[in-house]
Protein backbone atom coordinates (compact mmCIF):
# COMPACT_ATOMS: atom_id res chain seq x y z
CA UNK A 1 0.00 0.00 0.00
CA UNK A 2 1.06 3.71 -0.68
CA UNK A 3 1.81 5.57 2.12
CA UNK A 4 1.21 8.99 0.65
CA UNK A 5 -1.93 9.21 -1.97
CA UNK A 6 -2.94 12.71 -3.76
CA UNK A 7 -6.91 13.26 -2.38
CA UNK A 8 -8.93 15.23 -4.61
CA UNK A 9 -11.64 17.00 -3.43
CA UNK A 10 -14.49 17.19 -6.08
CA UNK A 11 -17.90 19.15 -5.77
CA UNK A 12 -19.70 16.35 -8.07
CA UNK A 13 -17.90 15.00 -10.41
CA UNK A 14 -15.05 12.32 -8.96
CA UNK A 15 -16.49 9.56 -9.95
CA UNK A 16 -16.70 11.03 -13.41
CA UNK A 17 -13.11 12.58 -13.44
CA UNK A 18 -11.41 9.59 -12.41
CA UNK A 19 -13.31 7.62 -15.20
CA UNK A 20 -11.82 10.30 -17.60
CA UNK A 21 -7.94 9.91 -16.19
CA UNK A 22 -8.26 6.29 -16.20
CA UNK A 23 -9.23 6.80 -20.11
CA UNK A 24 -6.42 9.27 -20.49
CA UNK A 25 -3.59 6.90 -19.04
CA UNK A 26 -2.39 3.60 -19.93
CA UNK A 27 -1.52 0.56 -16.98
CA UNK A 28 -4.91 2.63 -15.12
CA UNK A 29 -8.00 1.42 -13.37
CA UNK A 30 -10.72 2.40 -11.16
CA UNK A 31 -10.08 0.15 -7.58
CA UNK A 32 -13.11 0.85 -5.59
CA UNK A 33 -15.76 3.63 -5.46
CA UNK A 34 -18.05 4.05 -1.94
CA UNK A 35 -21.46 5.71 -2.56
CA UNK A 36 -23.55 7.77 -0.36
CA UNK A 37 -26.43 5.71 1.50
CA UNK A 38 -29.52 7.02 3.22
CA UNK A 39 -27.63 9.04 5.66
CA UNK A 40 -26.19 11.44 2.61
CA UNK A 41 -25.32 13.89 2.67
CA UNK A 42 -25.05 13.45 -0.64
CA UNK A 43 -28.06 12.11 -2.70
CA UNK A 44 -27.91 8.25 -2.36
CA UNK A 45 -26.38 5.96 -4.88
CA UNK A 46 -23.76 8.85 -6.04
CA UNK A 47 -20.14 8.10 -5.50
CA UNK A 48 -18.61 9.82 -2.23
CA UNK A 49 -15.09 8.67 -2.92
CA UNK A 50 -13.51 6.88 -5.56
CA UNK A 51 -10.11 5.67 -5.41
CA UNK A 52 -8.24 5.22 -8.73
CA UNK A 53 -4.48 4.19 -10.13
CA UNK A 54 -2.87 5.91 -12.84
CA UNK A 55 0.34 4.07 -14.04
CA UNK A 56 0.82 2.84 -10.80
CA UNK A 57 0.01 5.92 -9.01
CA UNK A 58 -3.04 5.76 -6.09
CA UNK A 59 -5.25 8.70 -5.68
CA UNK A 60 -8.62 9.26 -4.03
CA UNK A 61 -11.10 11.62 -5.36
CA UNK A 62 -14.31 13.24 -2.90
CA UNK A 63 -17.04 14.25 -3.84
CA UNK A 64 -16.92 16.96 -0.83
CA UNK A 65 -19.16 19.76 -2.43
CA UNK A 66 -18.50 23.11 -3.48
CA UNK A 67 -16.37 24.58 -0.57
CA UNK A 68 -13.57 23.82 -1.95
CA UNK A 69 -11.80 23.98 -5.98
CA UNK A 70 -8.32 22.99 -7.46
CA UNK A 71 -6.22 26.15 -7.60
CA UNK A 72 -2.49 25.45 -9.29
CA UNK A 73 -0.48 25.79 -6.45
CA UNK A 74 -1.11 22.35 -6.76
CA UNK A 75 -0.65 20.48 -10.13
CA UNK A 76 1.04 17.14 -11.38
CA UNK A 77 3.88 16.65 -14.08
CA UNK A 78 3.56 14.61 -16.62
CA UNK A 79 7.13 13.13 -17.85
CA UNK A 80 6.58 12.92 -21.76
CA UNK A 81 9.60 11.35 -23.97
CA UNK A 82 8.33 11.82 -27.20
CA UNK A 83 6.61 14.90 -29.33
CA UNK A 84 4.05 12.34 -29.97
CA UNK A 85 3.52 11.66 -25.72
CA UNK A 86 3.56 15.34 -25.05
CA UNK A 87 0.83 15.92 -27.84
CA UNK A 88 -1.45 12.94 -26.85
CA UNK A 89 -1.42 14.49 -23.39
CA UNK A 90 -2.01 17.59 -23.93
CA UNK A 91 -5.32 17.09 -26.06
CA UNK A 92 -6.69 14.70 -24.16
CA UNK A 93 -6.24 16.37 -20.75
CA UNK A 94 -6.83 20.15 -22.18
CA UNK A 95 -10.33 18.31 -24.12
CA UNK A 96 -12.90 20.84 -22.48
CA UNK A 97 -10.14 22.78 -20.01
CA UNK A 98 -8.10 25.84 -20.25
CA UNK A 99 -4.14 25.39 -21.92
CA UNK A 100 -1.68 27.88 -20.41
CA UNK A 101 2.03 28.64 -20.86
CA UNK A 102 5.05 26.64 -20.55
CA UNK A 103 3.51 23.13 -20.63
CA UNK A 104 0.53 23.77 -17.84
CA UNK A 105 -2.77 23.78 -18.61
CA UNK A 106 -6.28 23.09 -16.07
CA UNK A 107 -8.57 20.07 -17.09
CA UNK A 108 -12.14 20.11 -17.61
CA UNK A 109 -12.34 19.63 -13.63
CA UNK A 110 -10.27 22.59 -12.67
CA UNK A 111 -7.35 20.28 -12.13
CA UNK A 112 -3.72 21.50 -13.19
CA UNK A 113 -1.26 19.48 -15.04
CA UNK A 114 2.14 19.89 -16.38
CA UNK A 115 3.19 17.87 -19.93
CA UNK A 116 6.79 18.05 -20.12
CA UNK A 117 8.81 16.51 -22.59
CA UNK A 118 11.75 15.19 -20.42
CA UNK A 119 14.45 16.72 -22.72
CA UNK A 120 13.54 19.96 -20.88
CA UNK A 121 15.23 19.21 -17.84
CA UNK A 122 18.47 18.28 -19.89
CA UNK A 123 18.46 20.96 -22.03
CA UNK A 124 18.01 23.56 -19.00
CA UNK A 125 20.96 21.56 -17.34
CA UNK A 126 23.23 22.82 -19.82
CA UNK A 127 26.67 24.17 -17.88
CA UNK A 128 26.35 27.15 -20.79
CA UNK A 129 24.14 29.72 -19.29
CA UNK A 130 23.80 30.70 -22.97
CA UNK A 131 22.15 27.68 -23.96
CA UNK A 132 19.78 27.35 -20.81
CA UNK A 133 18.75 30.80 -21.11
CA UNK A 134 17.67 30.49 -24.70
CA UNK A 135 15.99 26.87 -23.70
CA UNK A 136 14.14 29.21 -21.13
CA UNK A 137 13.21 32.41 -23.13
CA UNK A 138 11.77 29.54 -25.74
CA UNK A 139 9.47 27.78 -23.34
CA UNK A 140 8.33 31.05 -21.83
CA UNK A 141 6.83 31.58 -25.27
CA UNK A 142 5.14 28.43 -25.67
CA UNK A 143 1.36 27.08 -24.59
CA UNK A 144 2.17 23.24 -25.26
CA UNK A 145 6.11 22.04 -25.32
CA UNK A 146 7.60 21.57 -28.68
CA UNK A 147 10.65 19.45 -28.36
CA UNK A 148 12.09 20.41 -31.75
CA UNK A 149 11.90 24.00 -31.12
CA UNK A 150 13.35 23.47 -27.70
CA UNK A 151 16.29 21.60 -29.04
CA UNK A 152 16.92 24.45 -32.05
CA UNK A 153 16.73 27.05 -29.04
CA UNK A 154 19.40 24.95 -27.24
CA UNK A 155 21.43 24.80 -29.85
CA UNK A 156 21.76 28.22 -31.89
Amino acid sequence: MQKINPFLWFNNQAEEAANFYVSVFKNSKVVSVSRFGDAGPGPKGTAMCVTFELEGQTFMALNGGPLFSFTEAISFFVNCETQQEVDYFWDKLCEGGTPSRCGWLKDKFGLSWQIVPTILGRLMADPDPEKSKRVMQAMLQMNRLDIEKLRQAHGR
